[in-house]
């Protein structure tokens, strides 16, 4: 058996690049050529698309086989491949090159590569080569053990280098060197590691790829779809698709896919759900769709249920297909989802919404007949798990049935009051599950038309339910009903006597006597049915009145209507006076009642009821404020999001400090001006302590309102700016996800949205940054990384990154941040925080044009260059210094090995940046001959230019 190697050595010049050999051993493949080529020759043509490398391979290696000794051979081919090997853009002449190199070697034994270099060009294209040589082999290729193990020891160095697309190479390279059942196998453990850790999203993308799944690796491609980057995010659906089974999912993972990729931000994800992933799950199901909602929580996850649906019906392409596709009889949620599919299309579905729904009355009869069949548990039926799930499953049915009454055509007159009629009759039985009564109202209200009669008509079911009428008994007289007694005794002794007469009478013949004791016996017999009466009257002696209950239950309910009922109506229309009497009657005493719920539900009342009254608003805004403070914490949330609600509505423009009063305007001031300040001041200070509060669900929702109180423009406060980061950094927040999901979202909104925003955001960097240098070491912020910190503001400030762009900005936030950063340095040059701060200025979109703030700018630099006693800082500041001074030439050179990237993944430490862009695969699709020459015409690379001048020099 022959051998040969590749890339024995290479000149000294060109960056050494042997510091570690691999050695690939394959199969020979004899392949015919029909004549010799010279080598610098073949790698001439190879550059050219259109050039047969099959040909050229095949003539290379009938060379190659003539010659008795190959050092030569070998050293003129290192010699050839060496120019593209530190190429390390993708030009189309390079990767020609490259695959050309990969079949020659393919067609012979063995080879070694170098992939240690210093040159990360030559440590790209040694990976690209392993990456081509590997995925080149054939399903049942053996490789020499102590081959593979030096391939995968280089290759596990490799997914850790400084470069991308150097660890994206090295990533596909491994991909048939893991080892899914082993729970060990350290090309699996690199993996995952770098789907958690790598900054780059290309790299991601390149392993979620390869990653094969298993239980070990599932939830790291799981966790892949909550990616920050798109692409990652659709591959990651995509991969799911395709290579996992459903049953490998949890019933949460299942909905928690289907619930975030179908109302995902981006449309190629959403697309993606529908074309790959539900079709899939669906053909592990037999394309039964009542199958796949069974490995769904679709009692508990209904909102994600219909979506799904509609999602199916979407990808449908006519009515039948729609009826045909689900069987509708068996389930209630597909019904549902289909009918409000079918209604948002408008005149379109109109005639299958008609086959669908029955008519509106026939379905108001069996909605009450459905809902009054629902069981009821005593609470000791209630501990029974099997009976409890029973009618659980009874309310979401009577749930959906409900949700089905927004479907029916009401503008028919008798089913529409025949619907408002049964939807009454429901509210006021007693029986009727709290947790429909909410949704009830919703429809009865949206089935109303007028304003006046849907407050009316909610008043008085809660009026019927509070003070229901019932049968009162009245105390009777005892001799009253002693002396009936004794009167209808003698009456019975003396129809018996009158009888025992006419007896006689008829036997002695006597008929006249006969007749008139007869008529005697007639009047005693309804006397004596007078006196029954009066005595079973007397002692049923019932009477209807209304009597108020007080009981949790009937005030929970009725308070849960209120809450609808404001809900509902337009804020617009005020408080009318049948408003106002609940509010006065019913929530406010609801406020103070000793159940906990119902004390939260009227609390949401108050709360919603303030949205229509600015007055109303103002009169229980210290309520609120205590009720925030005082009672538990799920009441405490509820008087928070209240409070907050109102501040979006009425609330003034909330700033950390007063605006400036000059002192003749200042005996003016109103009175309430100051008093509005001070409350605004004691609301602002409510609010940063629950920032650190010890319950995790107020902490949050505070962050929330903050949140939307700065988004809205309600409040600009750098300082509560500078807290909502701190709390997104902060390693406590880490398992809690919707803080840092809305914060996430949130801080990229805000700082887009406008200039002010911006500046807002500048102003909180110091104090944000001097809080984590100060942090003690027992602090959570101690573990913050402050270059991540530092970039994030970098990044949020950027001025391309508002929505709308100033189309001229003489001093941009960057250019002020600049400043701001600068005087920080000179405060304490020999800080240790200074390097990080010069490496903050290295990052920003500093105006290079000439003028007033590029002066001032630089003197602050020159004043740094004099003070500052680090390297790697004067290294930086002088860069900087010669950008502003006009040299582009040390900016682009920088640009070379160095670029910002875009915001990335959150994880709990921060947004992170690779130290250089991705260049992109050239395009798959293969284009005509003549695309291909103008193409090549065009390359910015030629090897044979410069193969050429190393000939002609030598």
């Amino acid at each position: 058996m022959n051998f040969f190697t590749i890339c024995k050595f290479f000149e000294k010049d060109l960056y050494d690049l042997f510091s570690c050999n691999l050695y690939l051993c394959f199969s020979n493949i004899n392949m015919p050529g029909d004549s010799d080529l010279e080598i610098e020759e073949a790698f001439r043509r190879a550059q050219k698309a259109h050039n047969n490398k099959a040909k050229l391979v095949a003539s290379l290696k009938n060379r190659y086989n003539k010659l008795e000794d190959k050092t030569e051979f070998h050293e003129e081919f290192v010699r050839c491949l060496k120019y593209a090997m530190i190429i390390y853009t993708r030009e189309p002449a390079v990767e020609n090159v490259i695959d050309f190199v990969t079949r020659f070697v393919m067609s012979l034994k063995c080879r070694h590569l170098s992939h240690g270099a210093n040159s990360h060009a030559v440590r790209f294209r040694a990976c690209q080569l392993v990456n081509k040589l590997l995925g080149s082999l054939s399903e049942n290729a053996q490789i020499d053990d102590d081959l593979w193990d030096r391939i995968h020891e280089a290759m596990l160095i490799r997914v850790t280098d400084k470069y991308p697309n150097v660890r994206i190479q090295a990533a596909l390279a491994m991909s048939r060197l893991q080892d899914p059942s082993n729970v060990d196998c350290p090309t699996i453990k690199a993996y995952m590691l770098l789907l958690e850790n790598d900054s780059n999203p290309e790299v991601r993308r390149a392993v979620l790829s390869c990653i094969a799944p298993s239980a070990t690796t599932l939830s790291k491609i799981y966790k892949r779809t909550r990616d920050v980057k798109e692409k990652v995010r659709k591959l990651a659906y995509q991969v799911l698709a395709e290579k996992v089974h459903i049953r490998a999912l949890s019933i949460a993972q299942r909905v928690s896919l289907l619930h975030e990729g179908l109302s995902d931000s981006a449309d190629s994800v959403k697309e993606v759900v529908k074309t790959h992933l539900l079709p899939a799950w669906l053909r592990m199901q037999q394309g039964d769709v009542l199958q796949l909602l069974h490995r769904l929580d679709v009692e508990n996850c209904a909102e994600t249920a219909v979506t799904t649906l509609q999602a199916i019906f979407s990808m449908a392409t006519s009515p039948d297909d729609l009826q045909n596709g689900v069987r509708l009889d068996e389930s209630k949620s597909n019904r549902l989802a289909l009918c409000e599919f079918v209604k948002n299309k408008g005149n379109e579905g109109e005639e299958l919404l008609e086959r669908l729904l029955p008519e509106t009355a026939i379905f108001a009869e069996y909605l009450y007949s459905y809902l009054k069949s629902i069981t009821q548990l005593s609470e000791e039926q209630r501990a029974d798990m099997t009976q409890l799930e029973m009618v659980m499953t009874q309310e979401f049915i009577g749930q959906q049935l409900i949700l089905l009454v927004g479907c029916l055509d009401t503008s028919e007159e008798g089913g529409r009051k025949r619907m408002v009629a049964v939807l009454q009759e429901i509210l006021l039985m007693p029986n009727t599950p709290t947790s429909l009564i909410g949704l009830l109202v919703e429809k009865l209200i949206g089935i109303l038309r007028d304003d006046a009669q849907k407050i009316q008509m909610v008043a008085e079911i809660i009026s019927d339910v509070r003070e229901p009428i019932l049968p009162i008994s009245e105390p009777v007289d005892e001799n009253e009903k002693r002396r009936k007694q004794v009167k209808l005794a003698e009456v019975r002794v003396q129809i018996m006597e009158a009888k025992q007469t006419l007896e006689e009478c008829i036997s002695c013949q006597d008929f006249s006597r006969a007749a008139e004791l007869k008529d005697s016996i007639s009047q005693l017999e309804e006397l004596k049915n007078q006196l029954v009466l009066e005595a079973s009257q007397s002692a049923d002696n019932i009477k209807e009145q209304r009597v108020e209950k007080s009981d949790a239950k009937t005030l929970l309910k009725c308070l849960t209507m209120c809450a609808e009922l404001f809900k509902q109506m337009n804020i617009k229309r005020g408080i009318c006076p049948t408003m106002n009497a609940l509010i006065e009657s019913l929530i406010l005493p609801g406020v103070s009642n000793p159940n906990p719920a119902v004390r939260n539900m009227a609390v949401i009342c108050l709360g919603t009821a303030a949205l229509h009254s600015k007055d109303l608003a103002n009169t229980h805004l210290v309520l609120l404020l205590q009720i925030t403070q005082l009672d538990e914490p799920k009441i405490r949330i509820s008087a928070l999001r209240a409070l907050v609600d109102q501040l979006l509505l009425n609330g003034l423009i909330l700033q950390d400090k007063p605006a400036p009063v000059s002192q003749d305007d200042s005996n003016e001031q109103p009175e309430h001006q100051a008093e509005e300040e001070s409350t605004v001041q004691s609301i602002l200070k409510m609010l940063s302590e629950f920032l650190d509060s010890e319950i995790c669900e107020l902490r949050t929702e505070t962050a929330e309102g903050l949140a939307k109180l700065m988004y809205c423009g309600r409040i600009l406060s750098p300082k509560l700016l500078s807290r909502l980061v701190l709390l997104w950094y902060n390693p406590v927040t880490e398992d809690d996800q919707r803080l840092r999901h809305c914060l996430g979202v949130f801080l990229q909104l805000y700082a887009r949205a406008s200039r002010t925003n911006q500046e807002c955001v500048e102003e909180s960097f110091l104090p944000t940054m001097r809080t984590l240098f100060n942090a003690p070491v027992t602090s959570p912020l101690s573990e913050v990384d402050t270059s991540n910190v530092a970039e994030l503001f970098v990044e949020l400030t950027r001025p391309s990154a508002l929505v709308q762009p100033a189309a001229v900005q003489a001093v941009s936030v960057h250019d002020s941040l600049a400043v701001r950063v600068c005087n920080e340095i000179l405060r304490d040059t020999s800080a240790p925080e200074v390097r990080l701060y010069c490496k903050t200025l290295s990052w920003l979109e500093i105006n290079t044009e000439p003028g007033p703030a590029n002066s001032d700018l630089q003197l602050l630099l020159k004043d740094i260059l004099q003070e500052v006693k680090d390297k790697h800082s004067i290294r930086i500041i002088e860069k900087l210094c010669n950008q502003l001074n006009g040299d582009r030439c040390s900016k682009s050179a920088g640009n070379q090995d160095t670029t910002l990237q875009n915001l990335d993944d959150h994880n709990g430490g921060g947004t992170s940046y690779d130290e250089e862009n991705v260049p992109e695969e050239p395009p798959s699709v293969r284009p005509s001959r003549r695309a291909k020459m103008a193409a090549i015409d065009k390359t910015k690379q030629d090897l044979t230019a410069l193969m050429n001048q190393e000939a002609n020099s030598s």
